[in-house]
Parts: structure tokens; C-alpha cells; sequence
């Protein structure tokens, strides 16, 4: 079975967590644990987020004055290659040494003329006084908005179209490599077809919408969009909360999910059961195995009309 897995940011670094190399790592062994137990048997694709870890990099970036701070893109690329390194090396550590992997930078094709890019909502980088972010607006030519008492950087989040180096996953999936890829929702790019020329664009790519445009153009027969809930649930956090144990998109679309959380994850296996007809599934990290055996979270699937949901006490493994 092909599966793609993508992991959210809570395989790399657990709220209220320092961002040291060893939480970061020690999560990422965590999550490389569950996952080593689906692999034999089956071809595996692998992405993640790195939200955090570019806004590391701006931090410290925007500390350095003598030159000017990298931009997203390559922020972007910097990461997948860290994350990469960190998850490649913990499988390593847990599957048989002939088991080869491959973490590949992913460029992914964005329109410049997307609508995103006319109203940024995506926040990067640190926050500031309200002073500084004018002036550094103004400077830059960044777009800003508030962030509680503080104002932050806010850019574009483009819809992916295209993942330029799926090519290569497919071969290498043939010869039997776990392949991570397309992190941070992949590197925005744009291509000008008259003149065959790339181009990176400061813009984030929302992770599971490229996960999920990544299991299509892959035909996966599966997509996994792990997190750190068991389930997705509706009233979520309200006495009256019930998970949902399978849904078919059309229905699941109506109930109405927040966009900063469950919403793109939601929107996103939507997307790819309608797409591909195949299912997906949001579910808790550590259930990956029961996952897979259809045994835990909320499955995505054109297999039965309505909403199903998981009785009181029910356990999601």
C-alpha cells in the first residue's frame, strides 16, 4: 500500500517546548517510532510541517545586521533539509540498515496571480511594537497585522498546483525508498512557461493542502494527516464534543471547522477523497498503526453517505 503521512507540527516540537535541536530531535524519535511500524510491507512518503523552525530562522536571521534577512523560500529549503536530515536518521535508527531514504527539496507551483497574494493571512517571523512594524513595513514593503498586543509580518498562502520534483519521488518509491518531501507545504515557486524559468516567491503553502495535492498526483492509496488529536470532532472543547469516526466529504464539509486548526486539515482530506475516490484519515500521531488498520481516527470516504460517530467511551485504537 502507498501511504503519504503527513506529520503536523507536533511531531517536531510540543507546545510550550524550547526549540532545541534536542526536543526537536527526541520528538522526531517519537514520531519515527510509530511510523517504522507501518513500514515493512508498504511505500511510504513522508511530509511535515516547519512553521516553527522558519520563524527560527527568522528570528535569527532578523539578529544578523550585516546583511540582509534570506527570504522565505530559501528559509523554506533550509528546513526541509534539517527536518529531513532528523527524520531520515531516526528511521535509520529503527529499520533494517538495507532500507534506503531520501529526503528531496520539493518546489511546489504556485500562480503569481493566485487571489492570496492580494490579502497575506499567513504570520511569519517575530512579533513587534506596532512602531516598529509600520516602519518596517514601510521599508520592506511587507504587509502587517495585529497579533494580540503585537503586530507581526503576515504573507501569502497561495494554493499549490504543481509539485516540480514529483518525478523523482515516483522513481524512487519504485526502488523501494521511504522519501520525505514537500515540508512546510514545499518551497513556493513560480514558473514562467514562456521563458522555462523558477522562481521563488515569499509565500507559505499550507502543509496539508500540499500533502494532499502530493498523495493525488502520487495516487496514494491512502493519505494520513497526523496531528495531535485522536480524532476530528465537532463542539470541539464543549461538553457536547463528539468525535467523528468516518464521514463522507460532502457531509463533513458542512459542520464547519476553525481555520486556524482543524479546518485546513479537514479541507484538505476532502480534497483528496473527491479527487482520487481513495481515503483519507485525521488521527493522533501515536495511532498511526491502528490508523492503518482502519482502527482509529477520522476517516475521510466516499464509502458511506452521513457522519458516523464514535460512541462514549469508545476508544480511537
Amino acid at each position: 500500500m502507498r501511504i503519504v503521512i503527513a506529520l503536523g507540527g507536533n511531531a517536531l516540537l510540543r507546545r510550550g517546548e524550547p526549540m532545541t535541536a534536542e526536543n526537536q530531535r527526541e520528538n522526531v524519535r517519537i514520531a519515527a517510532k510509530q511510523i517504522a511500524q507501518v513500514a515493512p510491507g508498504n511505500e511510504l512518503v513522508i511530509a511535515h510541517g516547519n512553521g516553527p523552525q522558519v520563524g527560527l530562522l527568522a528570528l535569527q536571521g532578523a539578529a544578523y545586521k550585516e546583511v540582509e534577512a534570506y527570504p522565505l523560500d530559501v528559509l523554506g529549503a533550509q528546513t526541509e533539509g534539517m527536518i529531513g536530515y532528523l527524520i531520515e536518521q531516526e528511521l535509520g535508527n529503527l529499520l533494517p540498515y538495507e532500507v534506503p531514504f531520501a529526503t528531496i527539496l520539493t518546489q511546489v507551483e504556485v500562480d503569481a496571480h493566485d487571489p492570496a497574494f492580494q490579502h497575506p493571512t499567513k504570520p511569519i517571523g517575530p512579533v513587534y511594537s506596532k512602531e516598529e512594524a509600520e516602519r518596517l513595513a514601510k521599508e520592506r514593503g511587507w504587509s502587517i497585522a495585529p497579533d494580540g498586543e503585537k503586530f507581526r509580518r503576515v504573507v501569502a498562502s497561495p494554493r499549490p498546483k504543481h509539485i516540480f520534483e514529483i518525478r523523482p519521488v515516483k522513481w524512487l518509491l519504485a526502488h523501494g525508498t521511504i522519501v520525505i518531501c514537500a515540508g512546510g507545504g514545499g518551497i513556493p515557486t513560480t514558473y514562467d512557461e514562456e521563458h522555462r524559468h523558477l522562481s521563488g516567491v515569499e509565500a507559505v503553502i499550507d502543509k496539508d493542502l500540499c500533502s494532499a495535492l502530493l498523495a493525488q498526483e502520487l495516487d496514494a492509496d491512502v493519505l494520513i494527516i497526523a496531528t495531535d488529536v485522536a480524532a476530528a470532532y465537532v463542539d470541539w472543547g464543549k461538553p457536547s464534543q463528539k468525535a467523528i469516526a468516518q464521514a463522507h466529504p460532502d457531509e463533513l464539509e458542512k459542520l464547519g471547522f476553525a481555520s486556524g486548526s482543524m479546518g485546513p486539515k479537514v479541507q484538505a482530506a476532502i480534497e483528496f477523497v473527491r479527487n482520487t475516490g481513495k481515503d483519507a484519515v485525521i488521527g493522533a500521531l501515536p495511532d498511526i498503526v491502528a490508523i492503518t488498520d482502519g482502527k482509529a481516527g477520522t476517516r475521510v470516504s466516499l464509502a458511506e453517505p452521513g457522519v458516523r460517530y464514535r460512541a462514549d467511551g469508545e476508544s480511537t485504537r
